[in-house]
C-alpha cells in the first residue's frame, strides 16, 4: 500500500485522528487538545492505501514554524509514518517565505526520534497535558 503525506484542508479527519491518539489513548483532556488554533494552522495528513493514519499541525510564528499535534494511529507506528510527517512538515516550512527555524514540543520518550531528524533539545523539561516534554529546535537550510 502506498503512503501519501501532504497538506490537507480536511480538518475533520485530522481532529478524528488526534481524538483517538491524544484524548482516547493518551488521556489528554479535550480542552487542552482542542485549543482553537487549528483554523490559523497548516495541516498535514498521512494516508496509507487511502486510509487516514496520521497527521501534524504547523503554526507560523514570526520566522519560526511550530510543528505540533503529531500523531500516528497505534497500528501504524514503527513504519516510518512519523518520519514522513515530520519531513513533510519541514518541506512545507522551507516553502514558506521568511521561515528559518522549526520548533516542536517533544514528549521526552520521543526526543531521540526527533534528534535523528536534526532537532536539538533546548530548555528544561515541562509538563504538557500531564506528559513530560522538552522543546526542540532545528534550523532550516
Amino acid at each position: 500500500m502506498s503512503l501519501e503525506v501532504g497538506l490537507t484542508e480536511d480538518l475533520a479527519t485530522c481532529h478524528a485522528l488526534r481524538r483517538r491518539v491524544f484524548i482516547e489513548e493518551q488521556q489528554v483532556p479535550e480542552a487542552e487538545e482542542v485549543d482553537g488554533r487549528d483554523t490559523a494552522a497548516l495541516h498535514i495528513l498521512a494516508k496509507k492505501g487511502g486510509k487516514p493514519i496520521g497527521c501534524a499541525r504547523i503554526l507560523l510564528i514570526g520566522d519560526m514554524g511550530k510543528i505540533g499535534r503529531v500523531c500516528v494511529l497505534a497500528d501504524y507506528r514503527g513504519q516510518g509514518i512519523g518520519v514522513a510527517l515530520i519531513e513533510a512538515a519541514l518541506q512545507v516550512l522551507r516553502d514558506q517565505p521568511g521561515i528559518t527555524k522549526a520548533k516542536l514540543g517533544s514528549q521526552t520518550h520521543a526526543i531521540g526520534f526527533y534528534e535523528k531528524l536534526g532537532f536539538r533539545a533546548v530548555g528544561p523539561e515541562y509538563l504538557d497535558a500531564g506528559i513530560p516534554h522538552r522543546d526542540m529546535l532545528r534550523d532550516l537550510p
